[in-house]
């Protein structure tokens, strides 16, 4: 259950719509719904602030498609889909608003909503190769309410085309810059922004860049101070994080 579902609940209960005991039985029952194949983490929005996310891969698409059922019918708005192929999309009821992108290999049940973050996510990639990343990482961070602003194929082979960005960069509240190769990106980045700066490797490269290794260990090792390092591909984990800190400054107030 969302956490406005249940603020919506407990106003029911306090103008006397709803009886104590109901409500009290509605959230014993919420933990999680069994679905034989899965266990549906009914509660995770209460206790995160966001609902479960689906990973795609490894599921039939009956199996997504049982989920989604159950989530819509649980009251779940938006629902995120990542490492979707097309025909676990095509295997989604025609009922549910659902739109597919297929660059990033992204579902979205729902729509998205209004961004309600402190400030905006820039995503950068070092080229167009980066960009199913990069997609996995924007719609994650557009699906959980934030304003992402997209540069794409800036990387340091043509550093100008980086710096032609600067104002974006500079009024940015957390970069997410994902690159392959030897990821320098995430470095050049970091010594120019003053927000944290989410590195992403990707596994595009030639053969001694070992499937994104390459750029993994220089984003570790990277010498610009405020740059993390979230794993191989990761789009969706970088977009996660970034939300995280774009919400940061409405828990502190």
């Amino acid at each position: 259950m969302e956490q406005r579902a249940i603020k919506a609940l407990l106003e029911q209960v306090a103008a006397g719509q709803v009886d104590v005991d109901d409500a009290l039985l509605r959230l014993k029952m919420e933990p999680f719904e069994e679905l034989g194949f899965a266990k549906l983490d009914s509660h995770r929005g209460l206790r995160q602030g966001v609902a479960e996310v689906i990973y795609g891969a490894g599921k039939t698409p009956e199996q997504i498609a049982r989920i989604v059922d159950a989530m819509r019918s649980g009251g779940q708005d938006t629902i995120l889909i990542t490492r979707m192929s097309a025909e676990a999309a095509a295997a989604i009821d025609p009922a549910h608003p659902f739109t597919y992108y297929e660059m990033g290999r992204i579902g979205i049940v729902g729509s998205l909503p209004a961004p309600d973050g402190s400030g905006k996510v820039v995503v950068a990639t070092g080229g167009t190769s980066d960009m199913p990343v990069a997609e996995e990482a924007a719609l994650t961070a557009e699906a959980l309410g934030n304003e992402v602003v997209r540069l794409y194929d800036v990387g340091v082979a043509g550093l100008h085309r980086l710096l032609s960005h600067l104002e974006e960069l500079m009024s940015a509240n957390v970069i997410i810059a994902i690159a392959g190769m030897e990821g320098a990106l995430a470095s050049v980045i970091g010594g120019l922004a003053d927000c944290p700066v989410i590195a992403v490797p990707t596994s595009i490269g030639y053969g001694a860049c070992f499937h994104g290794l390459s750029s993994l260990l220089s984003m570790l090792n990277s010498c610009a101070s405020g740059v993390s390092v979230v794993n191989i591909d990761n789009g969706f984990g970088a977009g996660y994080l970034a939300s995280m800190i774009n919400h940061m400054g409405g828990k502190q107030k």
